[in-house]
């Protein structure tokens, strides 16, 4: 049986799937909700998307980021 995800990867994959109204806001978010910095947080995120725990978890979620940064190694 497959582990399930620490609370804090958890709450990654459910900030990844809120919109945020302006600039700044979804870093605000980061800081007061997770208690990470922003670059700390995209690390860790960027881990989590190889994490056969979290496809499991958030499949929709997961596989949109996926291809979101798919995309943008291909613009380099």
């Amino acid at each position: 049986m497959q582990e399930q995800l620490e609370p804090r990867e958890r709450g990654i994959l459910a900030l990844e799937r809120r919109t945020f109204p302006g600039a700044g806001a979804k870093e605000r978010a980061i800081r007061e909700e997770l208690a990470l910095s922003p670059v700390h947080y995209y690390q860790l995120l960027n881990a989590l998307l190889d994490d056969p725990r979290a496809l499991a978890h958030d499949p929709v979620t997961v596989n949109r980021l996926r291809r979101v940064r798919e995309a943008r190694r291909a613009d380099r």
